[in-house]
């Protein structure tokens, strides 16, 4: 390169990051087309990254490599990383068929690992399986980055048993490659082999704790997730806003209210800026776990209340008795221009169901459906047919049931069952014992209760058939569970377990919490 297209190049790149807006950028390309560098690839791909990323221009980046007449590599994958960045996959799909067409330049382990991202982003296996071809057909199945948006592909489209397999063959395995085939675990909700898959890891970033402790919380794993968040803070790491979320979240579900203050503290602590997502699972935590007045505050602090605010803030009320409160909140979001969705009718039959507002309860089951068009789902019925069976209606609880469009599920049947004990409709009783059993042949729970029934209205071989019936299945009492949150940690405790610790048992407990540093002292 001579001492002149060195000059340019330098001149070219210290105008352009004066650039402020498009019309600079225009000049600056108006100025390469006059020295005839119109078609140069080098001046093109500058102006093209600059126009999508500084300037997040992408239509016109777009217009920059229509007006190339053969694009290279560069080019392709510098607009191909443009639209994948801000997820349209449709036009990350043009490109690259584009380049297929062309048969020149062909794509490269740049290329290939957005195609990927667009296809796992839409759950496009087929497009994921039509790609892999391509990337052994030239080369690059060797090339770690490409290997890792395969197995992150298959694993987003459900097909985890494949990715597994190219996970196992990888011979240059990343933090990155391990995150993406915890998370496909994870979301599968297998998250015994997502906790495997992370106790394996070699190396983890904030990136790889998030995938466990979110893949805890989704699917209900809350006592694991607050463990696992514990030692992500006393390994060092610095939790982000989605771990603090989760964390929050499994906090909120769990009752442990000391925890959630300390997350709240680390929050001020780390200048982490309390955004909207943070603010939503802090008021979540400070309302499921009884503490309404700093929920309260939480919420009227919140200058950016979002849909989100208003249902955390009904859903927290209902749950700890305030109905009229809760409905006063609905009415107070209406009148602000906020659209209910299913999970603020939750929250708002939650409330009339504790009060026994029968009235408020139907009015607010048919504006749902009448005025809101949202379709009741199986949460939305149990909460009905809660308030109906808890009122002794039914009747109206039957008619309910009969035109669900799912089939009922436990909650249903259990509130109905609940609902003729308290009123003492006997045969009802038996009826929706019938059904639980239906649903769980080996509770013997139900099973004893349904003997009860029949032993009640001298039903002796019927009585037998149950009986049998149950030693059959090898049924056993779901035990009851409840939890408290003792130094630090959760401590559970199950009806039936009655057996006190022995003395080596209670030295062992010392000595271990004697060793563990708490994160409550960091």
């Amino acid at each position: 390169m001579n001492s002149a297209s060195v000059a340019l190049n330098e001149k070219v790149l210290h105008l352009l990051r004066k650039c402020k807006h498009l019309a600079h950028l225009k000049q600056l390309q108006a100025f390469l087309i006059a020295l005839g560098h119109e078609q140069s690839h080098f001046y093109s791909f500058k102006l093209l990254r600059f126009c999508a990323l500084a300037l997040s221009n992408l239509q016109y980046a777009r217009r920059i490599f229509d007006h190339i007449d053969s694009p290279n590599t560069h080019l392709y994958t510098a607009i191909i990383t443009a639209y994948s960045s801000v997820g349209d996959s449709h036009a990350v799909f043009i490109l690259y068929n584009q380049m297929l067409r062309r048969g020149h330049p062909r794509p490269n382990h740049f290329v290939f690992p957005h195609v990927l991202r667009s296809c796992s982003d839409e759950c496009d296996l087929k497009g994921v399986q039509s790609i892999h071809p391509h990337v052994v057909k030239w080369g690059f199945d060797g090339y770690s980055v490409v290997q890792t948006a395969l197995v992150d592909g298959y694993a987003k489209c459900s097909l985890i048993c494949s990715a597994r397999d190219l996970f196992d063959e990888m011979s240059d395995r990343t933090v990155v490659s391990w995150t993406a085939m915890l998370f496909g675990y994870a979301r599968m909700g297998l998250v015994g082999n997502a906790v495997s898959i992370f106790e394996e890891m070699p190396d983890r970033d904030v990136p790889s704790w998030n995938a466990v402790i979110s893949g805890c919380t989704q699917n209900g794993l809350f006592p694991v997730a607050v463990s696992l968040f514990q030692r992500m803070v006393l390994a060092g790491e610095r939790p982000n806003e989605t771990t603090l979320v989760c964390a929050l979240s499994a906090c909120a579900h769990l009752g442990m209210l000391r925890l959630g203050r300390w997350i709240h503290g680390y929050v001020y602590r780390n200048k982490i800026g309390l955004n909207s997502f943070i603010c939503n699972a802090l008021l979540d935590m400070y309302g499921k776990c009884g503490s309404l007045v700093q929920s309260a505050l939480l919420f009227d602090m919140n200058l950016g209340k979002s849909l989100a605010s208003w249902n955390s803030l009904i859903n927290c009320l209902a749950l700890h008795g305030q109905n009229e409160k809760a409905i006063a909140a609905f009415k107070d979001m209406e009148n602000m221009g906020f659209k209910p969705v299913g999970v603020t009718f939750v929250g708002l039959l939650n409330a009339c169901t504790h009060a026994g507002l029968l009235d408020e309860g139907r009015k607010y089951f048919k504006l749902m459906s009448e005025h809101y068009g949202i379709e009741p789902q199986i949460q939305h019925y149990g909460c009905f047919i809660d308030l109906l069976c808890r009122v002794g209606s039914f009747e109206e609880a039957m008619g309910v049931i009969s035109g669900m469009k799912m089939k009922p599920d436990e909650v249903i049947w259990g509130s109905l069952l609940n609902g003729s004990r308290i009123h003492g409709n006997m045969e009802l009783a038996e009826f929706a014992l019938q059904k639980l059993l239906e649903m769980h042949p080996d509770n013997a729970g139900y099973g004893r209760m349904l003997a009860n029934i029949y032993c009640e209205s001298g039903k002796w071989e019927d009585v037998d058939n149950v009986r049998e019936m149950v030693e059959d299945k090898g049924g056993q009492k779901t035990p009851g569970c409840s939890w408290i949150e003792v130094n630090n940690k959760l401590e559970q405790f199950y009806s039936g377990d009655g057996q006190p610790a022995t003395a080596d048992q209670q030295i062992l407990f010392v000595l271990q919490s004697l060793s563990e540093l708490s994160i409550y002292d960091l």
